[in-house]
C-alpha cells in the first residue's frame, strides 16, 4: 500500500478512485504520564511518554485507514490528512483521525 499526502503519486497514474477512507483512534493518557509531563513542562525538555502515545495513535489510525482501503480493492491512498484533537474531561483523551482517498494505481 502506497501512502501519500499529495493528491497523486508521481509516475503512477490513478486508474480508479475507490472513495474516501478514514481511521480513527482515541487513546487515553494516564495520570502517571500526566505527572511526569507536568514536571517536564516545569524543567524543560520533551515529554517522551506523550510523544510515544501520540505516535501509537497515529500509527493505529493509519493502519485502520489502510485496512479499509484494502477492503475496497485499493493499492494506494492519496491526499492523506491527519488531525489531532484532545477530548474528554480536561483533555484527558487524544483523538487522531486519518483520512484520504483510496485509489488503484
Amino acid at each position: 500500500m502506497i501512502l501519500s499526502t499529495t493528491p497523486q503519486i508521481e509516475g503512477h497514474p490513478i486508474r480508479e478512485y475507490k472513495g474516501v477512507v478514514t481511521g480513527e483512534t482515541i487513546i487515553g493518557a494516564n495520570a502517571f504520564k500526566d505527572f511526569f509531563a507536568g514536571i517536564r513542562d516545569i524543567v524543560g525538555g520533551r515529554a517522551g511518554s506523550y510523544e510515544k502515545v501520540l505516535s501509537e495513535a497515529k500509527d493505529t489510525s493509519i493502519r485502520e485507514m489502510m485496512m479499509r482501503a484494502q477492503a475496497l480493492g485499493a493499492n494506494a491512498i492519496v491526499a492523506i490528512d491527519l488531525d489531532y484533537e484532545t477530548i474528554g474531561a480536561n483533555g484527558s483523551m487524544l483523538m487522531v483521525a486519518a483520512s484520504g482517498t483510496a485509489v488503484v494505481i
